[in-house]
């Protein structure tokens, strides 16, 4: 089969695109992410999809950066499609947030890739992940012990990201490229095996192939699929019975745990998973949690303090109660018990009554900072003052990915003030500013989906939504009494 008819049968298969879909095509200057451009322009003047622009992200990590930068500027030029370049020290990020080079690359991309979707009016963001990335993937996975759901590895679509050549074997772009006279550029950290997925790819899959099966990469990809597939009925399954067996009220969910032990253990796993994750508040939880979870179903026993949770037995239910026991922050202040927490979904546009505080949140879309009028000089670094005590806030739109909700603190609660360079936790900032310990639980708190703070309504905004670029579209958050 022609690459081209791969590509066109990839984006058929899994929905990827159609004849009026706007693309935004993630360019990175290497050979995968170059050919991308090209054949989605070949789709495109077939009128099978819409290439509305490309994005490039510059990491700031290499030498060679901003090269690749100025090449993707020179690609886009030759195929008359416009780009849009965005920079980031994502080393200094790490260092001044205390975490590793790749986790902080992980957030700040796509982040980046969402905003130009957004500002190429697109739906889709494309990426140039081949076949040959399916089974580095699939391998690095297994050896570090994933289950089905780590195994399902890169899914053909996940949200707004696509992914049109997961079934396209490296060489083959490589190939095309050089058949057409098509550049592109080399990046040189593909050549340190210290990294994982390089000495994967330099050295583990060349002795498989070598030595075990010529096609180790087609059949490590179709395993992938085949997991994907198996996740998918899994999770389709656990949510089913997960509504079966448990009962949420407010923070609270209880398990039917006779119920739930008689399912088999993969099951009652998900199962389990699910209903944590949910009561985590943005938390990780490991399958060693899972496990622990699941053995006290069976045995009982005191209470257990896990992430963002306690989990105890009350006659035949498993307790989740979202909040772990114990101290926070400097004092030995103790919060609010759970059936004082209050939580509110949050519309954009829309607003919410908070009964607990006689307090009415709203949210608002507004084209630009300077369209929100009067409060276009609070940005951004007065968001922290004067838009705060105005009790307005103003975030940038494209940095609230998802549905936001209104809640008070919770246990454990962080967040990042204007100007701080780094996270605090949110019982600290209350101490510094002088907050009155009887009205802490009575300051609303936006949050985002991963529940992460995004404004400390009448008192600061977190440093990750604050306004980057006051001619985009911004959220402008209000609080008043009524």
């Amino acid at each position: 089969m022609q690459l081209l008819d791969r590509v066109r049968q990839t984006i058929r298969e899994h929905d990827l695109a159609r004849a009026d879909t706007r693309v935004v095509v993630a360019l990175s200057g290497g050979s995968d992410s170059v050919a991308l451009a090209h054949l989605l322009l070949e789709l495109d003047a077939g009128k099978q999809l819409q290439v509305a622009g490309l994005a490039h992200f510059n990491h700031q990590l290499r030498a060679n950066a901003d090269r690749d930068e100025q090449f993707c500027g020179r690609v886009a030029e030759s195929i008359r499609r416009p780009l849009l370049v965005d920079r980031a020290d994502v080393g200094a990020i790490a260092r001044r947030d205390r975490r590793s080079i790749e986790s902080a690359a992980r957030e700040a991309r796509p982040q980046f890739l969402e905003r130009a979707r957004l500002h190429f009016a697109a739906d889709v963001v494309a990426l140039g992940h081949t076949l040959d990335d399916q089974a580095e993937t699939f391998l690095l996975r297994l050896l570090r012990g994933a289950g089905a759901r780590g195994l399902a590895s890169m899914h053909p679509r996940r949200a707004a990201l696509v992914r049109p050549l997961l079934d396209c074997r490296r060489t083959d772009l490589r190939t095309y490229l050089m058949e057409r006279g098509i550049a592109f550029v080399h990046d040189e950290s593909n050549d340190d095996v210290g990294v994982p997925r390089n000495r994967v790819r330099a050295e583990l899959l060349p002795f498989l192939k070598e030595r075990i099966n010529p096609s180790v990469v087609d059949v490590l990809a179709h395993e992938a699929s085949l997991a994907r597939e198996e996740w998918r009925w899994m999770e389709a399954q656990s949510a089913a019975v997960e509504e079966q067996l448990c009962r949420h009220e407010a923070n609270v969910c209880r398990i039917d745990a006779a119920a739930l032990n008689i399912l088999p253990i993969a099951l009652a796993r998900l199962v389990l998973r699910r209903a944590m994750t949910e009561k985590a508040g943005g938390r990780s939880i490991s399958f060693a949690h899972v496990e622990e979870a699941l053995r006290f179903s069976r045995a009982g026993g005191p209470p257990v303090d896990l992430p963002g949770q306690r989990l105890q037995r009350n006659g035949p239910d498993v307790v989740l109660t979202g909040r772990p026991a114990g101290v926070v922050g400097r004092s030995t202040e103790q919060l609010t018990s759970p059936s004082n927490f209050f939580r509110y979904p949050l519309s954009i546009p829309g607003e919410v009554r908070i009964d607990e505080t006689g307090g009415l949140l709203s949210a608002e879309v507004a084209p630009s900072a300077p369209a929100f009028g009067a409060a276009a000089e609070m940005l951004p670094e007065d968001l922290a003052g004067g838009a705060a005590r105005m009790h307005v806030a103003i975030v940038q739109f494209d940095r609230v990915p998802g549905p936001i909700a209104v809640r008070n603190r919770r246990p454990g609660d962080r967040f990042r003030p204007l100007g701080l360079g780094g996270g605090k936790k949110l019982q600290d900032f209350f101490v510094d500013r002088k907050v009155a310990r009887e009205g802490r639980d009575r300051v609303p708190l936006v949050v985002d989906e991963s529940d992460r703070i995004i404004w400390v309504a009448g008192h600061g905004i977190d440093e990750r939504f604050r306004v980057m670029d006051p001619a985009q579209a911004v959220v402008v958050l209000r609080l008043r009494q009524v």
